[in-house]
C-alpha cells in the first residue's frame, strides 16, 4: 500500500467518525504522492485519488502558499459523483500569498525602540524598511532610510522610531498579485495580512522582480527552443509527413506548416531514422532526441502554469538545451 492511500484511508475513516483530521503543509501532502512540485500531471493525480475517498482540501493545495497548512475536509456530493470537476473549482488566480516574502513574518520595532536600533537592523539584514508593530496585529507605521534621511537633513528630531514613523501600506493576502503590483512599485513595498489578521509577511519590489523572473524564465527559454526547432524542420517534411505525425487526436487540426504542429508533432517527425536524416545534423540522435522529449514534458507543466516554477534540474535542462540549439544556429549547422 503506498504512502498517500494509507493517509486517504485514515483521513476518509477519521471524517467518517466527525473527527478532524492533522493538518500539513502542502510541502509535506505532495510527498505523499512522490511530488515536491504541483505540475499539471501531478495536481491531476492528486485530484482523481482525492475524489476517490471523497476527500477535499481547505484552502485547494493548489491554489495556496506550498509551505501554507491545508485542512482535510469531506467532498461535496456534486464533486464526489462527479457532477462538478473540482479541478474546474481551483482559484485560478494568482494571489500575493502565493510569494514567499508574503509568508515569511517581518522583522519589526517598536514605536518607543531607538533609531540605533532600527539602523543596526535594516543594515543587518539589508532592508530598505522595517514595519513598526506593537502587536502581531497592530501596525502603527513603517520607518526607512529614506524617511530617517530627509528627517535627520531636514534637522528635525530622529532620536525614537516613531519620530520619523510614516503611514504604512497594507495589502491582504488574498489580494491579486497584478492588482497589488502597482501598489507595491509606487511604495516600493507593502505588509501583507493572512485571513487570521496577523502579519504575514512583507513583499517589496525586489521580491517582485525576483519573482517575475522565475517566472517569465522557463516561457521565454520554452519559446526560444520550440522557434529552434521549427527552424530545423522548416522545407525538411512533405505536407503529408507533417499531417502524419500529429497524434489521432489532432486529426482535425489545419496542418499547412511546421508552425501549425504540437510539440509532441515534433518529436515523432524525427525520432525515427528516416526523418533524422532529412535535418542532417552531424550530432547524435537518440541523444537529441531524449533532450527534446524531456522538454516536451517539462512544457506541459510551464503552459499549465505550475504555481511552484520548475526544478532546477529541469530549469537547467531548458537553459542547456536552448544555449545548445543556439550554439548550432552560430557556427551555420542549422
Amino acid at each position: 500500500m503506498s504512502l498517500a492511500i494509507e493517509k486517504l484511508q485514515a483521513i476518509a475513516e477519521d471524517l467518517k467518525k466527525g473527527l478532524a483530521p492533522q493538518k500539513e503543509t502542502v510541502r509535506s501532502f505532495l510527498l505523499w504522492f512522490g511530488a515536491e512540485r504541483r505540475g499539471y500531471n501531478v495536481v491531476g493525480r492528486i485530484r482523481q485519488q482525492l475524489k476517490q475517498y471523497g476527500i477535499a482540501t481547505s484552502p485547494d493545495f493548489e491554489a495556496t502558499f506550498i509551505d501554507g497548512h491545508i485542512e482535510f475536509v469531506r467532498a461535496r456530493p456534486e464533486e464526489v459523483a462527479g457532477g462538478e470537476s473540482s479541478e474546474a473549482l481551483a482559484d485560478p488566480t494568482y494571489r500575493l500569498g502565493r510569494l514567499d516574502a508574503a509568508n515569511r513574518a517581518p522583522v519589526s520595532v517598536k514605536p518607543d525602540s531607538l533609531v540605533q536600533q532600527a539602523v543596526t537592523l535594516m543594515l543587518t539584514h539589508d532592508f530598505s524598511q522595517l514595519p513598526v508593530m506593537t502587536t502581531p496585529r497592530e501596525v502603527k507605521g513603517v520607518v526607512s532610510w529614506k524617511a530617517i534621511g530627509s528627517r535627520l537633513a531636514l534637522q528635525r528630531r530622529c532620536e525614537k522610531v516613531s519620530d520619523c514613523m510614516e503611514p504604512t501600506q497594507i495589502l491582504s493576502w488574498d489580494e491579486p498579485l497584478f492588482e497589488a503590483i502597482s501598489r507595491i512599485a509606487a511604495n516600493d513595498y507593502a505588509l501583507v495580512k493572512g485571513k487570521d489578521g496577523v502579519v504575514c509577511g512583507i513583499v517589496t519590489a525586489t521580491d517582485l522582480t525576483e519573482q517575475f523572473h522565475r517566472l517569465a524564465e522557463p516561457f521565454l527559454l520554452v519559446g526560444e527552443i520550440e522557434n529552434g526547432i521549427r527552424r530545423i524542420l522548416h522545407g525538411k517534411f512533405t505536407a503529408a509527413e507533417l499531417i502524419g505525425a500529429e497524434a489521432p487526436a489532432q486529426a482535425n487540426r489545419r496542418i499547412e506548416s511546421v508552425a501549425n504542429l504540437s510539440f509532441g508533432a515534433y518529436v515523432r517527425l524525427i525520432e525515427g531514422e528516416g526523418g533524422w536524416n532529412k535535418l542532417g545534423l552531424a550530432v547524435d540522435r537518440s541523444e537529441f532526441v531524449s533532450r527534446l522529449n524531456k522538454v516536451r514534458e517539462i512544457r506541459n507543466d510551464v503552459m499549465h502554469f505550475n504555481p511552484d516554477g520548475l526544478e532546477p534540474a529541469e530549469l537547467q535542462l531548458l537553459r542547456e538545451f536552448a544555449l545548445f540549439l543556439k550554439k548550432l544556429r552560430d557556427m551555420g549547422a542549422i
